[in-house]
């Protein structure tokens, strides 16, 4: 019978045991002078805290019945006579110790886990190198250190019926708005699912529309941006066992944010700010106006430029739909193999691939020239995304555009384009507009989504998260 649904009943040994059936990696150790039994998992325990409540206490002093019966009554070790609850705290990294057919448990948790290092995946140029890693604890400690105040709440639940992966949920009291914490709080509960491996695996179990291929959950490894946000008043979640965290509300302007926009002077943080935008729009339109252009309207296109085109169109078999799609999927299939292999051969195939196909296609008469390079900035731009959620979101929608301009012109790029648009209005995050703070408009706050501007300027908390302490900090002039 699953230990999830067994009765609770009186714990012994024996009972202990009988859950832990053909579990060998369990240590079982007895006592026989003291009638002692510990059981626990010693890779999930810590050995200084082994040593300073188990060790030392028990065995160091040759300790009797007696003298072991007062060491028990310390706070430490507390009581249980809870099946179902003592076969839990052991998995969490507690010792079981019986003594006197009494089981007292006492918490050593302490497994080894990565050590604080830089982001591989959300890379800066100036600013903080830490990231998060796998343990829910570190992670709680490099945000203590960032945001010293008692008003930080934490509050613990659980996901996974099998796993039963801590879920940590951090806000600001005073700050945040707690309708959103009740939210996220009451989405977590109602998680019915066997796993929760990864926070962004998880986010999607509470997303408002799960069938989006759009991010609505915007997740980050660095601590510096985790508690910006806090100190913004929104809600985020730590999850056991990933690198990332989550943050909530989001909206769609937030994944064009990137921790260097504060770090850096606000001129420059503007201009980066406005070429990711830029980027964007490349990205998601480039190829399927190409597509467009050289299958309906050829008037688009400026004379001399036309004559070059028509020359590098003369020998491909191909009308410019399949010609895009044959490179277009020739440069997903290279950027999966790259992300995939080693990092030094993936950099070798990423750059060597593209270059020695590229030409052999064009040589071949499969592909143009032109068409080239209209895929290469288009991928090129694909890269100035901060949040690769997103970006994997825009290369998918890129080729619906591109059918669509193949078939219908400017027409259907026109389509495909307000399609995106009315999706985009449709989504929220904890039933806040996705699209904030452009729908519902609030213009105070697009200084900072489209622009960074000085911070004299940004006095005030985003619309979105609907503080109780609007102002966030007073300039003096």
């Amino acid at each position: 019978m699953s230990l999830f649904r067994k009765k609770n009943s009186t714990v012994t040994v024996n009972s202990i045991l009988e859950q832990f059936k053909d579990c060998e990696d369990l240590e079982h150790e007895f006592v026989s002078d003291l009638n002692l039994h510990l059981l626990f998992f010693a890779y999930l325990t810590d050995d200084f805290s082994f040593e300073q409540k188990i060790t030392r206490p028990f065995f160091d002093h040759h300790s009797n019945k007696e003298a072991l019966s007062d060491i028990l009554k310390r706070s430490i070790y507390v009581p249980c006579s809870d099946l179902k609850e003592a076969v839990r705290k052991i998995l969490e990294g507690h010792v079981a110790i019986f003594f006197e057919d009494t089981l007292y448990l006492t918490d050593v948790f302490g497994p080894q886990t990565r050590a604080i290092e830089k982001s591989e995946r959300e890379t800066t140029i100036v600013g903080s190198l830490e990231a998060f890693n796998e343990s829910n604890v570190t992670n709680l400690s490099l945000i203590r250190r960032r945001l010293k105040s008692s008003d930080l709440k934490v509050l613990k639940l659980s996901a996974g019926e099998i796993t039963k992966t801590d879920v940590l949920i951090l806000y600001l009291e005073n700050i945040a708005n707690k309708v959103f914490v009740e939210k996220l709080t009451e989405r977590i509960k109602s998680v019915n699912t066997d796993y929760v491996l990864d926070s962004n695996m998880f986010v999607q179990l509470i997303d408002d529309n799960p069938y989006s291929l759009f991010p609505q959950f915007l997740t980050t490894e660095r601590p510096e941006l985790a508690t910006s946000k806090l100190a913004l008043g929104k809600v985020i979640g730590l999850v056991e066992g990933s690198p990332s965290t989550f943050i909530a509300p989001t909206n769609f302007f937030e994944f064009f944010q990137s921790p260097d926009d504060i770090s850096q002077r606000w001129g420059l943080g503007t201009a980066t700010k406005i070429l990711r935008y830029i980027a964007f729009f490349i990205t998601l339109t480039f190829t399927a106006l190409y597509v467009a252009v050289t299958t309906f309207h050829y008037e688009m296109i400026p004379e001399t430029l036309l004559i070059s085109l028509a020359e590098s169109r003369n020998r491909v078999p191909f009308p410019p739909l399949i010609e895009a799609f044959i490179m277009e999927f020739t440069i997903e299939l290279l950027r999966e193999a790259g992300a995939r292999l080693p990092a030094k051969i993936g950099q070798t195939i990423g750059i060597v691939g593209g270059i020695v196909i590229g030409q052999a296609a064009v040589d071949a008469g499969l592909v143009s020239n032109t068409l080239i390079i209209a895929v290469a900035i288009s991928a090129i731009s694909s890269f100035v995304m901060p949040n690769y959620l997103l970006s994997a979101a825009l290369r998918v929608a890129r080729f619906g555009l591109i059918v669509l301009a193949g078939v219908l012109g400017n027409l259907g790029l026109t389509i495909g384009i307000a399609f995106l648009v009315i999706h985009l209005s449709k989504l929220t995050n904890l039933d806040s507009s996705y699209l904030l703070p452009v729908a519902p408009n609030y213009f105070r706050d697009w200084k900072s989504a489209f622009i960074r501007a000085p911070f004299s300027e940004i006095t005030k908390r985003p619309a979105q998260s609907v503080s109780q302490n609007v102002r966030k900090h007073r300039m003096k002039k």
